[in-house]
């Protein structure tokens, strides 16, 4: 569960209240996560390079993403790694305008979309506007199964809704209750949808599809960003030419992550650090092989 912010804030100003000197802050850092499964293994991953080749201590802090765009701004947190734009996260980006920047891009070609297992026949529900078919919501309950509230991709599929026009409650959850809930309902050979986005562990574990959205309403191709706090690449340039380097291919990333399902995030991680040498040399140093 994210932390409440005043225990978030509470937390970082006491890790960063004497944070302006740079001799403090050369080896620490404090990195905002969220506890969906790509910032889970891309945060995970990145804390272990930190402190195995750069020998820095990282603090981890969970929090809404909402929460982590202002701590970043604020200068509580060093750097958060799943910022979504252009389109995802822009309305969280125009309220910390200048205060951050982006080091760099993490990953390409992402996208949210409604998803459904793939049992569900597509001449019954293929599009979002099938939603608004009867027998249709009757099969579905009239819910959407979504998670954590703060996330950007809720506040797209309550649009999603308005602009189709549908009679459906959309639930909050956290990303685990929402891979539990979709769970549930495959083992049971049962109709739901999920708001979902790639790269996730789940379209490795489940035969899935995307809902087709004609209006757009939950965006095109995105890309994920690192996002720090200004100040950053002066105190820890080394760190920040890491991060600028740092970058993964979709289909390794989801590999990845659904390996991280079935042991753990920190062996997942370890795991890829080992498979892939040549690569981790290049983020951390800059040489290539």
């Amino acid at each position: 569960m994210p932390r409440p912010i005043t225990a978030m804030a509470a937390g970082v100003v006491l890790a960063f209240g004497i944070a302006t000197s740079p001799a403090l802050a050369e080896k620490k850092v404090n990195i905002g996560w969220t506890a969906w499964s790509d910032a889970e293994f891309i945060t995970t991953l990145t804390k272990q390079i930190l402190e195995e080749r750069f020998d820095y201590e990282v603090e981890l802090t969970l929090a809404d993403i909402a929460i982590q765009y202002q701590g970043v701004a604020r200068g509580d947190l060093d750097f958060m790694m799943m910022s979504w734009l252009p389109s995802t996260h822009q309305d969280y980006m125009e309220q910390v305008g200048t205060d951050v920047f982006s080091p760099g891009i993490l990953y390409t070609d992402a996208r949210l979309g409604w998803a459904i297992p793939d049992y569900i026949p597509e001449d019954e529900l293929s599009s979002i506007e099938d939603l608004n078919k009867p027998e249709v919501r009757q099969q579905l309950g009239g819910r959407i199964q979504g998670i954590d509230p703060g996330a950007g991709l809720m506040r797209l599929s309550l649009q999603t809704i308005d602009d189709y026009g549908l009679d459906y409650e959309l639930v909050s959850a956290s990303g685990a209750g929402m891979t539990a809930a979709l769970d549930r309902a495959i083992r049971r050979n049962e109709w739901i949808v999920v708001t979902g986005w790639s790269p996730h562990w789940k379209f490795g574990a489940y035969e899935l599809r995307y809902l087709e959205d004609s209006k757009g309403s939950l965006g095109g191709a995105e890309r994920v960003h690192v996002i720090a706090r200004n100040g950053f690449g002066q105190e820890h340039p080394e760190v920040l030419g890491f991060l600028a380097r740092m970058h993964l291919p979709l289909d390794e990333l989801q590999s990845a992550m659904y390996e991280a399902t079935q042991t753990s995030y920190e062996e997942a991680a370890a795991a890829y650090i080992e498979n892939n040498p040549a690569r981790i040399e290049y983020w951390v140093t800059g040489e290539i092989q």
